[in-house]
């Protein structure tokens, strides 16, 4: 199986609350949209650091997370994100790794918009059809 990427939009989830709450106007909310490397084996969403900061995100906390090479690493923990994938919307923490060169989708955020790895056609798609289950916007 190949390397899986996909377009997301990434948005501050702070922003999103307070446009819902009318607080600001829903143009104001900070996000970005692009291509993100798909990483079942990888934990939650990662960004970099010009995305932690074009989204406008707070710094929570740390986090020792381990690397792909074995290396454990500390890394910023951001406030919550919204990632929307086509139809369907999620929120969790980011960790930032400065070097990144853009965004890696992990498999809490897949598992809670209930998407996987289509191992024949090597895409990413609902693990139970194209309907949503369950979706906030």
């Amino acid at each position: 199986m190949g390397l899986v990427q996909t377009q997301i939009t990434l948005k501050n989830g702070g922003d999103v609350a307070s446009a819902q709450r009318g607080y600001i106007k829903k143009q104001d909310i900070r996000e970005v949209t692009l291509t993100a490397l798909v990483d079942t084996g990888a934990g939650t969403l990662v960004i970099n650091e010009d995305i932690r900061q074009k989204l406008g995100l707070a710094v929570e906390g740390l986090r020792k997370s381990e690397l792909a090479d074995g290396k454990k690493q500390v890394f910023q923990v951001t406030e919550p994100v919204r990632i929307y994938w086509r139809d369907r919307n999620t929120a969790c923490p980011a960790l930032v790794l400065p070097e990144a060169s853009g965004a890696l989708l992990g498999a809490i955020p897949l598992e809670d918009m209930d998407l996987i790895v289509h191992p024949a056609k090597n895409i990413l798609t609902g693990a139970h059809g194209d309907e949503v289950l369950c979706c906030i916007k």
